[in-house]
């Protein structure tokens, strides 16, 4: 009788768990992208979120979780949700089955009840989140964990103490985002989309999960590799360490061990990697690492990486003029300004195929580079740039626009000293999420730029944004203000854009200042093609064309 009984709650459990992923479909009148129908909604995205520390321990929660909307007055938790969410595509976006603004006057809640145990002995559960815009607070069973403020980066919180008795846990997370109307980042980001600028996006966006780690856990790496010395240096960050703790570092090239070191937990090490394949767009060779955490000759901890080698720098030609360096040697990037929207999950592919598509693609097409435009993408896309061979140049999300002035001639540069005047809390949004998103992406060997402004949006203290930015990371190049206000003695690019024709900065005037002249933008040349546009007329374009011929014969001139 009592086999019977779990038998009809488990069968229970099951068909409330499949009709809730039946009753999941993505708002209608949008269009769809072909990956739209692959999504299931009980197990969406489940992919491994973060290929530069893996662990075998991890649970996936995405799928369908409540949401409600409530004023921003409200401070508790709602007693009544509105619907479900499928979770972690935005809710104004198609694919989260909502399709809903939420607005700086409101709030976005979401809720899980998931089953978890609480774990055994000393080891802790920590919640990770990829990306939730943009601030939020975070309830486990009732009990607030903790807040967190950024659109674009990945943060955590441990969750062990707050866990109950039995598997069945409460998950609550509460989000406030004032998109244009604060002056956090936002990149193109608007209440009011047309143009150029897009449809807000509220809450949890990327993939949110679970972790089981011991007391003492390897929580970061920072690995930075330098070609001419054949070495990797890297630094294990370890949380709860204890003086003596001990961390093991091992890189390999498939089966075969290069080189190991051991030092106490936060110093860092160097590994020799002798006669390296080095990566390029041409051969992008990665290596393996293996990390291990020891106390009192005890393994407690293990988790995997990987490295590739590679330099990128500013190199003269026979001309004296820089050029953009790879290996040592000059190579010409050449890549679209992928701006990484979906029309129907805005900030979030539908699934990983489609994520690994768009860069699969840049590659085939001929680019070997992408600048990454006023967004920050998952983790999983900058592996894919780094095993597929696509150089990154990083833009940090626009924030705080208005209020600058933007002067260029094209060709010959007139824009002098006409950065905004930002508030002291601007400021402080600013540098503490460029620095930790500079920080979480360290790791990825094909990012090999930085670009702190876009044009001249919300562009500030340019000199002294510039330098930071290459003291905080001396081993890539850092455009300062991609197309923005020109400050000749910051950073190792001069940047113009310039549409819809190319055009560049005179060498005559500019050259042997000490950077590399660079076209960052032009084209924007548009031919709408029905049934692929968001809406059905007066698609945005700097020019637009009837037909492929017509497309061609300008793209041609």
């Amino acid at each position: 009788m009592y086999f019977n009984k779990l038998f009809f709650a488990c069968f229970l459990i099951i068909c409330n768990s499949y009709l809730c992923a039946q009753n999941w479909q993505p708002v209608s009148g949008k269009i769809m992208t072909t990956w739209a129908a692959q999504i299931n909604p009980q197990n969406p995205l489940p992919e491994y979120p973060r290929p530069q520390l893996v662990r075998k321990d991890w649970q996936n929660l995405n799928g369908l979780w409540q949401y409600a909307i409530t004023p921003a007055s409200l401070e508790n938790i709602p007693s009544v949700f509105d619907g479900q969410i499928l979770v972690p595509y935005p809710i104004e976006s198609a694919l989260s089955g909502v399709g809903k603004r939420v607005g700086m006057k409101n709030v976005l809640w979401y809720k899980n009840s998931i089953n978890l145990s609480k774990p055994s002995g000393t080891n802790q559960v920590l919640l990770h989140f990829g990306a939730v815009d943009w601030r939020c607070d975070v309830y486990i069973n009732g009990t607030k964990a903790g807040s967190h403020e950024g659109g674009y980066d990945p943060f955590s919180f441990n969750i062990t103490n707050l866990l109950q008795k039995g598997k069945r846990q409460e998950i609550v997370v509460k989000v406030w985002d004032p998109t244009d109307e604060g002056t956090q980042p936002r990149g193109k980001q608007v209440n009011k989309p047309e143009g150029i600028w897009y449809t807000p996006v509220t809450g949890i966006w990327q993939t949110v999960w679970i972790e089981q780690a011991p007391v003492a856990y390897i929580q970061s790496t920072k690995q930075t590799p330098n070609v001419d010395a054949g070495e990797l240096k890297i630094t294990a960050n370890v949380s709860g360490a204890q003086p003596g703790d001990l961390v093991k570092i091992e890189a390999w090239d498939g089966t075969t061990k290069l080189d190991d070191a051991t030092v106490p937990a936060g110093v860092e090490a160097a590994l020799e990697v002798k006669n390296a394949q080095l990566w390029s767009p041409t051969s992008p060779k990665l290596y393996r690492l293996k990390i291990f955490l020891y106390r009192n000759t005890k393994q407690i901890d293990y988790a995997e990486s990987y490295f590739a080698m590679r330099k990128i720098e500013l190199k003269k030609d026979k001309n004296g003029m820089e050029r953009l360096a790879l290996n040592n040697n000059i190579l010409f990037h050449y890549g679209p300004l992928d701006q990484g929207w979906w029309p129907d999950g805005l900030y979030t592919a539908p699934t990983d195929e489609a994520l690994k598509f768009d860069v699969v693609k840049t590659k085939e097409v001929g680019f070997n580079m992408i600048r990454k435009h006023i967004k920050v993408e998952p983790a999983r896309w900058y592996y894919y740039c780094d095993s597929v061979g696509i150089m990154v140049w990083q833009d940090m999300p626009s924030s705080d626009l208005g209020g600058n002035r933007w002067d260029m001639n094209p060709g010959k540069i007139s824009g002098f000293n006409h950065d905004k005047q930002r508030s002291t809390e601007s400021e402080a949004y600013y540098r503490k999420e460029w620095k930790v998103i500079m920080e979480s992406l360290h790791n990825f060997p094909s990012i090999v730029m930085w670009v702190p402004f876009n044009e001249a949006w919300g562009q500030f203290k340019t000199k002294e944004i510039t330098d930071w930015t290459m003291q905080n990371d001396p081993s890539r190049l850092v455009n300062c203000a991609s197309g923005g206000n020109y400050f000749y003695d910051a950073g190792h690019i001069l940047d113009i854009h310039n549409y819809p024709d190319p055009m560049m900065p005179d060498p005559a005037i500019f050259g042997g200042k000490g950077q590399a002249l660079v076209l960052g933008e032009y084209g924007g040349l548009g031919l709408p093609v029905e049934g692929h546009t968001w809406q059905a007329k007066d698609n945005w374009g700097y020019q637009s064309f009837k037909n492929e011929k017509e497309l061609l014969n300008r793209y041609t001139r």
